[in-house]
């Protein structure tokens, strides 16, 4: 019966700073929010001594020879960019109406509105890298609309105000486990668009190379694609200029041809994102954990 308040307290303490933030600058425009809560998460990853020694820790695995005090402002750059990841998802019908910001590039999305006059289904891939969101933003500016695959949180207020805000940026939103695993397949049979973020550590995944290093990944993604002959279509959303407009590139499908090369494939795309712009990517996701 303890654990219960103790539980509660908890997750009003952790969410206490985030709310804050949002308070305070909710008066201000939407740029100007959404940079200053970016403005605080850098300040808590450069000063708060967890997220420092968690972002140095998968920094140097990928740049042993980065100096000190580049990855500081690496790690300060990271937050930056979050924090305006994060207050854009929390307000995603506000971000959506945006539409000047955007500017779309690749063959990917022509490949998704074949698929989808065809009564086919499409499987959209990214990561945790730049504005991920963003693309579903420009899938409904083409009158189309893609579904997510979502981990749920454990903290009750972020995960009420997090799943709000993915909801807003197109349906279903299917939760990671067994049930979402089967309403996804009948969502991809029934020719739904689906966007999933395959940068997350799979315990039951295969290790394949990601940014230099052997990760385990699920190769779901590959195998749906291949089971149900739809495109498979890596996309990202990076931030350009000042950060508040975006280059919203959808690649040429990957090729259909064995799970494991595919999912290699996407691997390869996304550290190549990253290393072109390292400061857009979440490097706090325990990427490499074995455990």
């Amino acid at each position: 019966m303890f654990f219960k308040p103790l539980k509660s307290v908890l997750h009003h303490a952790r969410y206490f700073p985030l709310w804050s933030a949002l308070t305070v600058l909710r008066w201000r425009a939407f740029d100007l929010r959404s940079r200053g809560l970016g403005t605080t998460l850098g300040l808590i990853v450069r000063w708060f001594p967890p997220a420092t020694r968690r972002f140095d820790r998968e920094a140097k695995r990928v740049f042993p020879d980065m100096k000190r005090s580049a990855r500081t402002k690496l790690g300060q750059s990271m937050g930056r960019q979050m924090g305006r990841t994060l207050f854009e998802i929390y307000h995603l019908t506000e971000f959506h109406t945006q539409h000047h910001k955007f500017e779309t590039t690749g063959p990917g999305l022509d490949a998704i509105k074949e698929a989808s006059a065809a009564g086919k289904g499409a499987i959209i891939v990214s990561g945790h890298f730049g504005q991920w969101e963003a693309i579903r933003a420009v899938v409904k500016m083409n009158g189309l609309e893609s579904g997510a695959v979502y981990r749920p949180n454990k903290n009750r207020h972020y995960e009420r105000r997090l799943l709000a805000g993915i909801k807003a940026g197109g349906q279903p939103i299917l939760a990671t486990g067994r049930a979402g695993t089967k309403a996804l397949v009948r969502h991809i049979r029934s020719g739904g668009i689906v966007s999933i973020l395959m940068d997350e550590k799979q315990a039951e995944g295969t290790g394949l190379p990601f940014l230099g290093h052997d990760a385990l990944t699920s190769l779901s993604a590959a195998q749906l694609a291949l089971k149900y002959d739809v495109p498979l279509v890596p996309a990202y959303g990076i931030r350009i200029g000042d950060g508040n407009e975006f280059h919203v590139e959808f690649e040429a499908p990957i090729p259909h041809s064995d799970p494991v090369t595919m999912t290699r494939a996407f691997n390869d795309s996304l550290s190549a994102r990253i290393m072109a712009n390292p400061d857009q990517w979440y490097w706090l996701l325990r990427r490499w954990d074995r455990t």
